[in-house]
């Protein structure tokens, strides 16, 4: 007597089951004690959190491996050695240090709370990303009301601290926030200039630590950390775009303005004026050795500029230049010892 019908399309191997599949969902599913994802629209399921879980979400949001920049408000305590400072009045320059050593702290937080504006309001695009969807906000393992609070708190306690610190200290700090609040929301939209509104990051940042010491800097030193924030900022997105051109541009409609050929070339000519922009820095800036000395640490900064544009055209690394900046030893060695040769001329031929 054969098998009954119902037996067939329970054990036959033949036969699939008359149900449809679940839909295929990108999105990364781990961790699934602390959130999951509805498979229906594609979003993240509310799902309740631990404190620790928390707490490692907004870490994560912070971009610890994104703080180095921040270190470049220290460029004024170190390029002002025995003209604002000396090592012979030890009080002074802690004091000094200690300043900025705040100052450092509260752009933490106010940037901070950038990328936390930043994930909120791409958290849709992010989640189309490879990488960018297993962040705190895109994921679900970041609240967005906790990420709206955290982002104002930051906010908050920064621009206070700041106007307490110093006045123009917090009209930097307010000009940082509004260029990157008006790059979230419109200028990222806009073909080059937010490859300009990344790089003006980097001179706000010098501009602050000349505030707090209220020293001069050489125009040559902002016109140098400007042409080499912008050529970090396009190596940045020709990595995004060599990566998968119609999956980056479906991410970040401006990429679809760009080519290959055009930010090579864009590449290039940048990297060629920092270079130029930086030999004329060290032999014409009126407050360094009148011997003309830093001229040796050019070498070192070329090294270093023909090593990163290697690495990010032979790497899938050029997306993150933070990352690609901490992981190279021969980057980091060079960076060393830029740093070492240029504190030992101005501290032994500046008069």
């Amino acid at each position: 007597k054969p098998p009954p019908k119902v037996f067939c399309l329970l054990f036959s191997k033949k036969v699939r089951p008359p149900w449809p599949r679940a839909p295929y969902n990108p999105l990364p599913y781990r961790n699934r004690h602390h959130y999951h994802y509805n498979m229906a629209n594609n979003t993240p399921d509310p799902a309740p959190l631990r404190p620790a879980a928390l707490g490692k979400a907004l870490l994560q949001s912070a971009r610890p491996w994104q703080w180095y920049k921040n270190f470049v408000i220290y460029t004024a305590f170190f390029f002002t050695l025995n003209e604002a400072w000396a090592l012979g009045d030890l009080p002074g320059a802690a004091t000094l240090f200690a300043r900025l050593t705040i100052a450092f702290i509260l752009f933490l937080l106010l940037a901070t709370a950038v990328y936390l504006l930043n994930d909120i309001i791409d958290a849709e695009s992010d989640r189309l990303h490879a990488r960018k969807r297993r962040r705190p906000v895109a994921s679900g393992r970041l609240p967005l009301p906790l990420a709206w609070t955290a982002a104002a708190i930051a906010a908050a306690i920064a621009l206070i601290g700041a106007t307490l610190l110093s006045p123009q200290f917090a009209l930097v700090a307010c000009a940082y926030a509004l260029i990157n609040i008006a790059y979230t929301l419109l200028l990222k939209r806009i073909v080059l200039v937010d490859i300009f509104v990344i790089s003006s990051g980097m001179v706000l940042r010098v501009i602050a630590g000349a505030v707090i010491m209220q020293v001069p800097i050489s125009p040559w030193l902002y016109l140098c950390t400007a042409l080499v924030a912008l050529m970090l900022a396009l190596v940045k997105r020709r990595s995004q775009l060599a990566a998968n051109a119609d999956l980056a541009i479906r991410q970040r409609a401006t990429l679809g303005s760009y080519t290959l050929a055009s930010l090579n070339q864009l590449i290039d000519i940048t990297a060629a004026t920092a270079l130029i922009a930086y030999s004329l820095y060290t032999f014409t800036a009126p407050n360094l050795p009148p011997n003309n000395a830093m001229m040796i640490t050019i070498p070192l900064v070329a090294f270093g500029v023909f090593r990163y544009i290697l690495l990010a055209s032979t790497s899938d690394k050029g997306e993150d230049p933070e990352r690609l900046l901490i992981s190279d030893r021969p980057l980091i060695s060079a960076l060393l010892l830029w740093i070492a040769a240029a504190l030992a001329i101005l501290l032994l031929f500046r008069p």
